[in-house]
């Protein structure tokens, strides 16, 4: 489409306007892609790319061909951000006669503005006053005589923009003279007639399957799949459906987004030829540089679902009266039902580029003996046909360059831009129809696209004569596959099933394996996605058995503390933390590392998901104190070691319940004993005080009847 040229000063000024002008042509060949020379002092006042610039572009009909002596309708546009009005000014349309050679001519004419050959004007038209912020198309018609005759080919398209001026801060008028690039394709409108791959795919942010809040999102208005829903709707595009996002969809059942319901069920009426990708797009190519016996398989997804998002109707019972009804048990769906891509043309794969002749080989024991292996140009030495054929087995051609070019424009938002892509991409299917009657485009794998540039990209090539079905009927031509760089992601394949495998042992903690090992396998796939370069699949990668070895340690053993026992037998508290969503089943084996303890060697747990569960070990002291470490470790149900052993130190003082019981029978001994003497000898104490008492008591008496006490005593002599 369009390409911004640089200003260039149309008088000198004072070295003040000089300068920024010379910053002006820095912007200028920043947006062609070149570097021109700057003084060190102009290099100072050079501004940055977003400094307001004057831009210019030139269309010469997104994508279509003239045919030979028609005329050529083409549209400039002056764009104008700067701060200032952009006066009126004249803009002259110019063609080069010499066409351009190859592909490669074309991309260096387009990119890096290097041509050979002279430029004629063909049309100059006024350009009208432009307000700063704003833009204005001028539309230029060239008849056949200004046009010349042109032959078939490809030839470079330039506008010129001159005359025009804004004004500077201090009010000195800034002209500006600018060039936009483009192309021109003149050719049969029959000349040779093409087909479009568009990929669907769709990544979620947890690598597995995508949620019911994505998928709302994806499919709504404005998202990124309903958006490339109408832009292919109605066109002959070629779909290539990743089957995890039908299978994302049914998946949820009722529960599912209506949104994306409805749009599932448009895909599915949609007349477009189709094919499935591998699930989660995944590399064919490194699976068989692995050696693997077969292509990795979809995970069983039935025990992902939930029942109560697939209720079955209620059914009558088998009797002649009416009677209530009964519910049955969900009948859920299985994996093909789930991951079914209607309408699909079996046995295409789409890998990767980096494939061998042994690869088509591989691929052959894969899926059968009729696959077609899709594979860009670039991979095949020379030329080749849309259909070819490497070493017997069957090729479907895409071509690299074409394809970049519209992959580029789908990407944009900016119109001209869109454009110039698109008319860039018409020209190098010229050249390769050359070769071919008949040509395969694809885009990229992308979920950035634009729906205006998928749109204008299908209505210029995806012609509706060239059906998925007539390309693997035609007759094919022999080809050669290029060298490549076979074995560039096998050793990072090999460590993410290695880390499957680990989690396969490790799931049978769980009741419903598949839990686990479903979103694995499935991460696999995506990490292995054709779609990622070289960066993006090592950060995959590395995710991935970041979160494997985070499974793995989810379940273990928290660090036991010191426990003193006082007792011969009592229970040791072991704490068994799960970090999983899901119970676990594990068995806590003890081993003491002195037999004077006794300790239960097996204790069967279900650990609570997401917390902790306390485990009673029951212990007993066979003979007296000491230190004891046990050891504890769990194992799943077949014997699996889970999480990392702990040791318990554990202080034994066995003997000081019996020295404890002697100690306390003596002391009731000693109180009894002493109860008992301090009793015997209160009552004789008693018994003393009384008999004290009478003695006292008589005495008393006695002295209280005798008459004249306190005379002399009488004496009883006569008596005797």
């Amino acid at each position: 489409m369009t390409s911004t040229h640089p200003r260039e000063a149309s008088r000198p000024r004072a070295r003040r306007l000089l300068s920024r002008l010379a910053a002006a042509l820095v912007v200028g060949s920043l947006a062609l892609g070149g570097a021109p020379a700057a003084s060190a002092d102009e290099e100072s006042d050079a501004p940055t790319p977003a400094d307001p610039i004057v831009e210019l572009s030139v269309s010469t009909g997104s994508g279509t061909v003239i045919a030979p002596g028609g005329p050529l309708v083409s549209s400039i546009t002056v764009e104008n951000t700067t701060d200032s009005e952009l006066t009126a000014g004249t803009v002259s349309l110019q063609i080069n006669s010499d066409r351009l050679t190859d592909g490669a001519a074309l991309d260096a004419w387009l990119d890096d503005g290097t041509v050979s050959g002279a430029f004629r004007t063909i049309a100059t038209e006024p350009t009208p006053v432009v307000d700063a912020g704003d833009q204005s198309a001028v539309t230029s018609v060239v008849d056949a005589g200004a046009l010349g005759d042109l032959e078939p080919g490809v030839y470079p398209v330039q506008a010129r923009l001159s005359g025009a001026s804004t004004t500077d801060d201090e009010g000195d008028a800034m002209p500006w003279n600018v060039t936009a690039s483009n192309v021109l394709v003149v050719a049969e409108s029959d000349a040779s007639a093409s087909a479009v791959l568009v990929p669907i795919t769709a990544t979620p942010e947890n690598g597995s399957l995508l949620t019911a809040d994505e998928l709302a999102e994806l499919t709504a208005d404005g998202g990124s799949l309903a958006g490339l829903l109408d832009a292919v709707m109605g066109t002959a595009a070629i779909l290539a459906i990743d089957p995890s996002i039908p299978a994302a969809i049914r998946m949820l059942g009722i529960s599912a987004p209506q949104s994306a319901i409805d749009w599932l069920a448009a895909l599915e009426r949609l007349p477009n030829d189709v094919f499935a990708l591998q699930f989660g797009d995944a590399d064919a190519a490194v699976q068989a540089h692995a050696q693997l016996p077969e292509l990795l398989s979809t995970p069983e997804l039935t025990p992902l679902l939930q029942p109560a998002d697939f209720p079955s109707a209620p059914v009558p019972t088998a009797t002649p009266e009416p009677t209530p009804t009964e519910d049955v048990a969900p009948l859920l769906p299985g994996n093909d039902e789930l991951t079914a891509v209607d309408g699909a043309t079996p046995g295409i794969l789409w890998p990767r580029d980096a494939v061998s002749t042994a690869d088509l080989a591989t691929f052959d024991t894969y899926l059968g003996d009729e696959v077609t292996t899709i594979l860009p140009s670039a991979a095949l030495a020379g030329s080749a046909a849309a259909h070819s054929t490497v070493d017997g087995h069957n090729v479907l051609t895409v071509d690299t360059a074409a394809s970049a070019r519209i992959s580029a424009a789908v990407g944009q938002t900016d119109p001209a831009a869109i454009d110039r892509e698109l008319t860039a991409a018409a020209g190098h299917l010229f050249f390769a129809g050359q070769h071919s009657a008949s040509t395969v485009l694809a885009l990229d794998r992308s979920e950035t696209r634009t729906p205006a540039g998928v749109r204008a990209a299908l209505s210029a090539f995806a012609s509706p004569t060239v059906t998925l079905a007539d390309l693997l009927a035609a007759a094919p031509a022999s080809a050669t596959l290029s060298p490549d760089d076979s074995a560039s992601r096998v050793a990072a394949l090999n460590d993410l099933l290695a880390g499957e495998r680990r989690l396969t042992d490790f799931s049978t903690i769980l009741d419903e394996p598949a839990l686990l090992l479903g979103p694995t396998r499935i991460r696999i796939l995506r990490a292995i996605g054709v779609g990622l370069d070289d960066a993006e699949f090592a950060a995959a990668v590395a995710a991935q058995s970041e979160r494997v070895q985070e499974t793995l340690d989810a379940v273990g053993i928290q660090q036991p503390k010191p426990v003193q026992l006082f007792t011969s037998a009592a229970p040791l508290p072991v704490w068994v933390r799960n970090e999983l969503p899901w119970n676990v089943n594990v068995s806590l084996f003890s081993t003491p590392s002195d037999v004077r303890l006794d300790i239960q060697p097996v204790t069967p747990v279900i650990a609570q998901a997401g917390g902790s569960t306390r485990v009673n070990v029951p212990i007993e002291a066979r003979v007296a104190s000491g230190d004891v470490q046990v050891t504890f470790r769990l194992s799943s149900p077949t014997g699996v070691p889970i999480g990392q052993p702990a040791e318990a130190d554990v202080t034994l003082r066995a003997d000081w319940e019996g020295i404890g019981l002697v100690i306390l029978s003596g002391v009731i001994v000693l109180l009894l004993v002493f109860g008992t003497v301090r009793t015997v000898l209160r009552r004789k104490r008693a018994k003393a005080d009384a008999a004290g008492d009478a003695d006292s008591v008589d005495d008393a008496a006695s002295a209280g009847d005798a008459p004249n006490a306190g005379a002399a005593p009488i004496t009883r002599e006569n008596d005797e």
